[in-house]
């Protein structure tokens, strides 16, 4: 039986893997060993921090719609709001709230509104 070089087959897979390494200081973008670990590496921190940019995000919105609801009433907190929120029957996520009360404070102003009262009124 004749013998199979793998020389094609080698080349292409080194070549994936530090195409991917492409960027990276050192030898880790163009030693195929220590660029294998490098992307093996970063590919772990991009499937955790798909994770953690819903995270902080969700953090984020919950910052603005805070201080916005602090910007209406000085004695309203934001647990005390969604509370409102809920009572009222107002169903609007956290992101629409923190764009609203960045972008559009009157309206964002009205909802809260309609939150306290619905707080007073129970």
């Amino acid at each position: 039986m004749s013998r199979v070089k793998g020389g094609t087959v080698t080349h292409a897979r080194h070549k994936k893997i530090t195409d991917q390494a492409k960027g990276y200081y050192g030898r880790r973008k163009n030693t195929f060993k220590v660029a294998a670990q490098a992307v093996d590496k970063a590919n772990q921190y991009k499937t955790r921090d798909r994770k953690n940019r819903k995270r902080q995000f969700r953090a984020l919105w919950i910052q603005r719609i805070n201080a916005a609801v602090r910007a209406f009433d000085d004695q309203m907190t934001y647990s005390r709001f969604i509370n409102g929120l809920a009572k009222a029957g107002i169903e609007v996520d956290r992101k629409v709230l923190a764009d609203l009360a960045v972008h559009e404070p009157d309206a964002f102003n009205a909802i809260a509104a309609q939150a306290k009262g619905a707080l007073e009124a129970a």
